[in-house]
């Protein structure tokens, strides 16, 4: 494993961080972590040098934080640094901030969190967590050992970014960025604006959503273009380590298989690590997804629910997936539409705009669901899926 320098922190942490969002599941239930699996593929990592692991309250409907104090048990707890987030729409006072963080503690089976984040901190947030006095609260919360360092996670524009990242001593920050995400939210921008002011940077969705690991055909033959063929995943991720503002890379990893394979991609990381051929191979890749343009839904659920049932990220996944492999997916896909509940379809959508709101990747969800329920309405609109 490779160790990086956590911003002005000093701490040194490893390039890969385990991320507990997407563990594998049982009986098709998200809190239903499948733990036996899960705890083989996080002792894994950490006996492999992963020093970093990532949760939040609403992971795995709540089980995220709960499994983790069990897979953290017999001494591993002591040998990472264990980062979660505070769910900002539940803060309406700050004994809400006492109250979960209290409840976050019991869950995890421990007395402190060495890294505590605002939890998808957006323009619509921040003015209130001010106005409470949230940043105050933490300070009190660190002088009392309950939490470490303290930073946010981010889902909204740069110059939203700046103004938090100016408005506190943050120790770091938490942002989403990959090789497909360069002008998106923070961005490159969000990154060098960050480390300029001396905060770590951890960035999520390394492979956005796990799509840049299953490419289309058009980019899967540009991967494959060269004397050597190229692996999605390892230069995606070695995308990101290439950069030294770069911290960590968060992944949330759902198999042992990804775990291994992860795992041994970080360990030839390194800044500057890139040749001259990976780096224009990685350019046309960017191009070509660039001008497929799916919806960019990451599947994150923070539009969810829907005040009218509507399942929105899987709408929008099964319109990627028709849009971005064509062929016979078209069908199949509109075919599993048709499969969810009236309520849950696109056309159900009333177009009320609470979702748009909570949207991390700020879709125009109530434009785009009209479009993805046309899609999908008959055979004849297939053609109309981008």
């Amino acid at each position: 494993m490779n160790y990086r320098q956590l911003g002005k922190l000093g701490q040194r942490v490893s390039a890969l961080g385990f991320g507990a969002m997407r563990l594998p599941t049982r009986g098709g239930k998200d809190s239903e972590i499948d733990e036996p699996a899960a705890i083989e593929m996080i002792r894994y990592a950490l006996d492999h040098g992963v020093n970093y692991v990532d949760t939040a309250y609403p992971y795995h409907g709540g089980s995220s934080e709960v499994f983790l104090g069990k897979a953290l048990a017999g001494g591993y707890r002591e040998r990472v640094l264990l980062a979660t987030k505070l769910p900002i729409w539940n803060v309406h006072s700050l004994a809400d901030c006492d109250r979960l963080l209290s409840e976050q503690l019991t869950r995890l089976q421990t007395d402190h969190v060495d890294v505590y984040l605002l939890h998808c901190l957006q323009q619509r947030w921040w003015p209130k967590l001010q106005k409470l006095g949230v940043l105050d609260w933490a300070e009190r919360a660190r002088a009392e050992g309950r939490i470490g360092h303290f930073g946010f996670s981010f889902h909204d524009t740069f110059e939203v970014f700046r103004r938090i990242v100016d408005a506190y001593d943050w120790s770091l920050c938490q942002i989403q960025y990959n090789l497909v995400n360069e002008d998106v939210q923070a961005g490159s921008r969000g990154l060098q604006y960050a480390v300029q002011r001396g905060l770590g940077v951890i960035v999520m969705e390394p492979l956005f959503g796990g799509t840049l690991a299953n490419p289309p055909e058009s980019v899967q033959r540009i991967w494959q273009s060269g004397p050597v063929p190229h692996r999605p995943v390892d230069l995606a991720l070695r995308w990101l380590w290439d950069k030294p503002e770069v911290s960590l890379v968060l992944s949330g990893m759902s198999t042992l298989e990804q775990v291994r394979e992860n795992v041994a991609i970080a360990g030839r990381s390194g800044a500057g690590s890139l040749t001259n051929e990976e780096r224009r191979v990685i350019g046309r890749v960017q191009q070509e997804y660039e001008k497929l343009s799916p919806v960019p839904c990451t599947k994150c659920g923070y539009c969810m629910p829907c005040p009218h049932g509507v399942d929105i990220p899987r709408n929008f996944e099964l319109h990627n997936q028709a849009f971005v492999f064509g062929g016979s997916s078209v069908g199949l896909c509109r075919n599993l539409s048709l499969g969810l509940s009236e309520s849950e379809r696109a056309e159900a959508c009333e177009q009320c705009g609470t979702c748009e709101e909570a949207c991390p990747q700020q879709i125009r969800i109530s434009q785009r669901l009209p479009e993805v329920a046309e899609a999908f309405a008959a055979p004849k609109n297939s053609e109309k899926l981008g």
